[in-house]
């Protein structure tokens, strides 16, 4: 049964997973030097340099250890931090500077396995972020894209309009010149037809027929004397 455990456990670790458990497990590493002690009051703060302090949250666990003494490391937990120092709460911090004196300027080395998980989701929320940030990016330039052929949007719709405000001009013009041509036409035709019809006015008055010959005289001023003459 032991021995499926540890081929299960082999397989399990392959190269690639030494790899990243290797990375991990560096980053969670760092160095430091004592900036101050107070054994009363059970903190030691520490003066450290490296770029992943910003993921050392306050009440992360933090083993620590003197140069070649990492059989006696000693635990504390972060009671506040800068970006250069970290001041730990060690519970047993009498013991550990009896094991390993903490004079102001010593050595020390550290390894957090909060400091690592707290990596790791970092490294999660970055490939979150740079899938977002790709996603953003890709609006933006297609975006981009767009404002910067706007002139080139702009002058072929006044193209387009272009041309078709001028088939319109010219339909319109074509259109003036049928209205035109009406006119003259119809008023041509109109004055003929006034023509002929005052010479037919005047035909009409040449040959025109009195239905009587005799007219009544008016000669006095009696309408009974008028009489047909």
């Amino acid at each position: 049964m032991r021995k499926l455990y540890l081929i299960g456990l082999f397989i399990l670790l392959t190269p690639s997973s030494f790899g990243i458990l290797k990375k991990k497990d560096a980053l969670a590493k760092f160095s430091g030097r004592v900036s101050s002690l107070n054994l009363d009051a059970k903190l030691v703060r520490f003066k450290v340099q490296f770029d992943n302090i910003k993921f050392l949250n306050k009440g992360d666990e933090v083993d620590f250890w003197g140069e070649h003494q990492e059989a006696n490391k000693c635990s504390g937990k972060v009671l506040g931090r800068s970006s250069d120092y970290i001041l730990l709460k060690v519970g047993k911090l009498s013991w550990c500077n009896e094991v390993t004196p903490m004079p102001n300027g010593r050595f020390f080395h550290f390894y957090s396995v909060d400091l690592s998980n707290n990596i790791g989701v970092a490294r999660k929320l970055t490939e979150i972020l740079l899938k977002k940030r790709l996603a953003l990016e890709g609006k933006i330039q297609r975006n981009q894209k767009i404002i910067d052929t706007y002139l080139q949007r702009v002058e072929a719709v006044n193209n387009r309009y272009e041309l078709l405000r001028r088939k319109l001009e010219q339909e319109w013009r074509e259109e003036l010149t049928d209205l035109e041509q009406d006119q003259i036409e119809v008023v041509r035709n109109n004055n003929g037809l006034e023509v002929r019809l005052n010479e037919t006015n005047h035909k009409l008055e040449l040959y025109q027929v009195e239905d009587k010959n005799l007219k009544v005289d008016r000669w006095s001023l009696d309408k009974k004397l008028y009489y047909k003459k």
